[in-house]
């Protein structure tokens, strides 16, 4: 399989999560809650694959100079907000009074967020950003946005990012196998949105573990 085959295959997850959002929204009118400019999915901290990263990197290319310019100085503003969050969650008595997972909790930006509160690469964002309104599972467990109006104790269809994130871990396997890594650990990667539109893929795939 070749980049452009990957990429289509990625593409079908994109287009089956995309279904589901909008099945969930037809079903549950009341409950899911997002709309244009509604930009708290754009704060949540995650990490991409390196399928979605060379994804994002691919289409990036092709904005206009000035879009990809001013993006790229909210990259170094989400990486320093990111050294905060990694910074808080280092120290022992914070970790202590934070009972809920700091990553979940955290708050930074994603640099593709405009000032208008657009993502400039909204057709091609990732499944996570797809499927944020509407109940998922992640790691067993059930999420959903904290705007919606899905309420605690009924039952609702869940999304399984869980399968999807093992498809992606899949999908970048082959990736690293066709770019020439010889790590494929590094499938496993998770890579800030400010990285991943930052650093070469060559990079992403090559450098030793532990250097970023």
């Amino acid at each position: 399989m070749g980049v452009d085959a990957l990429f289509r295959a990625y593409e079908q997850l994109t287009a089956r999560a995309d279904a589901a959002f909008e099945q969930v929204a037809r079903d549950y009118p009341d409950a899911v809650k997002c709309r244009r400019h509604c930009d708290d999915c754009c704060h949540a901290v995650f990490g991409l694959f390196l399928v979605e990263a060379a994804y994002l990197q691919t289409f990036f290319a092709g904005l206009p100079s000035d879009v990809k310019s001013e993006t790229i100085l909210r990259c170094a503003r989400a990486d320093q907000e990111l050294a905060r969050l990694q910074q808080r969650m280092q120290d022992p008595v914070k970790a202590r009074e934070n009972e809920e997972d700091p990553l979940a909790s955290g708050r930074v930006r994603c640099p593709l967020l405009n000032e208008e509160k657009d993502c400039v690469l909204y057709p091609q964002r990732p499944v996570t950003c797809r499927i944020y309104g509407v109940p998922t599972q992640v790691q067993g467990k059930g999420r959903v946005c904290r705007f919606s109006g899905f309420q605690a104790g009924k039952t609702y269809p869940t999304f399984d990012l869980d399968a999807v994130y093992r498809d992606l871990y899949e999908f970048s396997k082959e990736l690293v196998d066709m770019e020439g890594g010889t790590d494929p650990e590094r499938a496993g990667l998770l890579i800030s949105v400010s990285k991943a539109l930052t650093t070469p893929l060559e990079t992403l795939i090559h450098e030793p573990l532990g250097s970023e």
